[in-house]
């Protein structure tokens, strides 16, 4: 079990990145939520399995396709237990 706190840099709101985030979330059984910041950029904690928190933090590199993803801040988390995944 892992979690991580990531901020995502770029082209990522306006384009269906939380939406998008959400879906491949819970296709992966990922918990967790993600929200727009002020600042542009978009801010998510996942947690779950080791391979699929792993796989949600690769596919927030790309995005949905009208994202452009310039970074990823990613911080390693002590899980918290969340069930399910939401937009905030």
């Amino acid at each position: 079990m892992s979690a991580r706190h990531l901020v995502v840099h770029g082209t990522v709101q306006g384009v269906f990145f939380r939406a998008s985030t959400e879906q491949e979330a819970r296709r992966l059984g990922v918990a967790g939520w993600v929200r727009n910041r002020s600042d542009g950029t978009v801010e998510m904690v996942a947690e779950g399995a080791d391979e699929a928190v792993d796989a949600l933090v690769r596919w927030a590199h790309e995005g949905p396709s009208r994202a452009e993803v310039t970074g990823v801040d990613v911080t390693d988390r002590e899980p918290e237990g969340l069930v399910g995944f939401e937009q905030r």
